[in-house]
Formats: structure tokens, sequence, C-alpha cells
């Protein structure tokens, strides 16, 4: 029996991938891993801890059955306890200390360059998405289905990190203009991701430590609770006694 406590192996990586095909079978609309990968950290991230009946229609549509799909379900949450103890590991080290989280994000062009040559034919590079572009959706995707979960903090610096925060992650769902210098698939692959890449994806790194940090620090979101609107004055007490409100529980 696997350990759903331990951490994911690259083999149980494979194996949510291919879930995922699986359902993407049946359901064009089910996200790969990368993206699920962006929800789950928004996901850690979030305020408030938000259980699995609220997103599991979120991330993967409202006929996802978890019961039906129990390996993947079991993999997803594993990884959400990994990423949850990475992030409160990284609460607790000095600012120099390098994090240990990394995101699942994958040089799609460079696993298309890594491919033997007549399986690479009739596809443009150009229309893969860029790296860490279905991570950074996924992370947005949480964060606008939960918004009220995420509104800025009336402390005004406080708004700035988190508006600074969710740019940095912003930014890695646009093109990547710059210039390939390296892969991020293999070592000594050709050059697929442009230095600027490489920096906006450490940023968002970084940034998302920092919401982490951010929520922690607010502790779980308070809703102000709603008073219903009182009767006026000349209106029948809502008691029941027959008497305006004024000359009643008004008085």
């Amino acid at each position: 029996m696997k350990d759903l406590q331990a951490p994911l192996t690259p083999e149980d990586f494979d194996a949510l991938d291919e879930a995922l095909d699986a359902m993407r079978e049946h359901d064009e609309s089910i996200p790969n891993w990368e993206f699920c990968d962006g929800f789950l950290a928004a996901l850690v991230c979030t305020r408030r801890e938000i259980e699995s009946e609220e997103y599991w229609p979120v991330l993967m549509g409202e006929s996802f059955r978890p019961m039906e799909h129990m390996e993947f379900v079991l993999g997803f949450k594993r990884r959400l306890a990994e990423v949850r103890v990475l992030f409160q590991e990284a609460m607790d080290q000095k600012p120099d200390e390098v994090p240990r989280y990394f995101p699942e994000m994958l040089d799609l062009r460079g696993a298309h360059l890594a491919l033997p040559q007549d399986e690479r034919e009739g596809v443009d590079l150009d229309q893969l998405p860029p790296f860490g572009a279905a991570w950074a959706h996924g992370f947005l995707w949480a964060v606008e289905a939960f918004e009220e979960d995420w509104a800025p903090p009336r402390d005004k610096e406080l708004a700035v990190v988190l508006d600074d925060a969710l740019d940095a992650i912003a930014a890695l769902t646009t093109p990547d203009t710059g210039t390939p210098s390296l892969s991020m698939f293999e070592e000594n692959g050709p050059p697929t991701i442009s230095e600027e890449r490489l920096h906006a994806y450490g940023h968002s790194v970084w940034s998302v430590l920092d919401l982490y940090r951010l929520w922690q620090s607010l502790g779980p979101n308070t809703q102000p609770l709603r008073k219903a609107p009182e009767p006026g004055r000349n209106d029948p007490c809502p008691c029941g006694s027959g008497k305006k409100y004024k000359k009643c529980h008004g008085a």
C-alpha cells in the first residue's frame, strides 16, 4: 500500500499524467497535470482551507466523480500535502536559503525537440505553450474561482505585496519573446527557454511563497455577520404581536 504522506516519485507523476489523458478521452476540458499543480499550489496559499467538495468541480468540472478516479485523487492529495509541507518549511528558512519547492512545469518545446526527427514533423514550436504557462494559468484559475478568499487586505502595503506576487505569476502566462539560450527539459538539449523566462520562473516561485506568508500572517478570512434589515417604525412588528414595531420590539 502506498504511503499517502510520501512525496510523489517520477513514476507517480507519470501515472497522474496517464490518468488525466484517459479522462480527457471522454472530456476534452480535463486539464493537464501542470495546470493541476498550479491550481493546488494556489489552494495551499489560499487564506482558508478549501475542502475537496469545493475545489473538484472548479478544477475538473461538475461531472467529475472522485470515487471513480481514486488513483488520481490520492496522487493529487499527496502532492497537495507535499506542497503544504514545503511551503511551511520555507516559512522557517533564512532569507538566503533556497526553498525546496519546485513547481511541476514541463518544457514542452524541449520535450518535442528531444523526439526522433520523424515524430517532430508537422508541429509548430511557436504554437506550443511557453514554459510555465499552464502552471500559472492553473494557479490563477483557483484565485479567480475563490476570489472572496483572495480579496486584497485593507493594509495598503500588504495589498501591494499581493498584487506584485500575482503579477509575477501572471507574467508566466505571456509568450517567451526572449532569445532561447537553455533547455529546461534536458541539460544539453536544444535551447528553448530565454534567460528572461528563467528569471520570470524564479520570480514566480518566490512570489508564491510570499503569498503563502501573507495569508498565513493574516489568518483565515472572516466575513462580517449580516444583519437583517429592521422594519420601519410604523410597520407591523415581525414578532406577530399585531402592534406597530415602534410600540413593540422597536420601543
